[in-house]
């Protein structure tokens, strides 16, 4: 996994389980913590997906290059 994916998944949890500490302790703050859970999910697929799509590129250039390893 990159590494900002990584630590958007991090901050993800941590703003999960902060805004689940905020609302049993009754206060409202947590909706933030949950618009931030939201914004760091988004930024996690994100550079997951990113980070996939490179890595079909690069493969597909070394396939069209001739890198590619011979099956058989």
């Amino acid at each position: 996994m990159p590494r900002l994916a990584l630590y958007a998944a991090i901050v993800c949890l941590l703003a999960v389980a902060a805004a689940v500490v905020s609302f049993v302790n009754g206060s409202l703050l947590g909706i933030i913590w949950v618009l931030l859970a939201g914004i760091t999910s988004n930024m996690w697929w994100y550079y997951r997906r990113k980070a996939k799509a490179d890595a079909a590129a690069a493969a597909m250039a070394a396939a069209i290059a001739g890198d590619a390893p011979q099956a058989g």
